[in-house]
């Protein structure tokens, strides 16, 4: 099998084709900013780059699947709907995350903007070309595709098995970790998107994160951050996250 071949397979084999940081990107990336083309990143010079208002479909669950895209800046939300109306979250992308990549002819997802964004759009033909071109890119992009795939696996089975508390404190020092174990974190989206996100409803989340602020071991803060207090108790709290 083809490594292109073989990113298609993993890709396509339990929901969703994202990928988180699947490279690496320009330190200096901010809100608003378009990547420059750099020569250490193979997709700068990809496709285009395009800032997109909050709440903004990218697309939609069975739209023509014809490009890939990776996020610039700002945060997406991708999520599908289950038969009785309901939504599930999926995934929080941000800068450096992709999604679009499991090479089927439809969207399995839909992609919405969480904050204002800069999304890279890029041709799929354009990526088939890079990976034909560059083997050693096709084989990092599918060994970080199938180390993602375990850990999202991984990562279903303990949120199934979490009560409310452990969930969120999961969440949150996730967040956390993406952001090389910082104190302060963004949390942009709203109270009903974590809710989606985590199989719990708004009124739990709000209840939960209430707890925790009252046992100081979160802090809000305005303009969409929280500090985590006492990351330790939280590690605690989720059970070996």
């Amino acid at each position: 099998m083809s490594t292109h071949a073989a990113i298609a397979a993993h890709a396509n084999r339990a929901v969703p084709g994202y990928l988180v940081s699947a490279l690496a990107m320009s330190p200096a990336s901010g809100l608003g900013a378009v990547q420059p083309r750099n020569p250490a990143d193979p997709l700068a010079g990809l496709g285009h780059a395009k800032v997109y208002e909050r709440e903004t479909t990218l697309f939609s669950e069975g739209d023509a699947a014809g490009s890939v895209f990776r996020v610039m800046s700002g945060m997406v939300r991708l999520y599908k709907m289950l038969p009785d109306g309901r939504r599930q979250i999926i995934g929080f992308l941000q800068a450096g995350d992709m999604m679009g990549l499991a090479f089927a002819a439809q969207y399995l997802y839909t992609a919405e903007t969480v904050t204002a964004t800069t999304i890279q759009r890029i041709p799929r033909l354009e990526l088939d070309a890079l990976m034909d071109a560059q083997p050693a890119f096709a084989r990092k992009l599918l060994s970080a595709t199938t180390s993602e795939l375990m850990a999202a696996q991984d990562q279903m089975v303990l949120l199934g098995r979490k009560t409310a508390a452990e969930k969120v404190a999961t969440f949150l020092l996730r967040l956390s970790d993406r952001k090389g174990g910082e104190r302060t974190i963004d949390l942009p989206m709203g109270r009903s998107d974590i809710a989606d996100h985590l199989g719990l409803t708004t009124e739990t989340v709000s209840r939960t994160l209430t707890k925790l602020k009252s046992t100081r071991l979160i802090r809000i803060l305005v303009g969409g951050k929280l500090d985590l207090l006492d990351r330790d108790a939280l590690a605690d709290l989720a059970g070996g996250f």
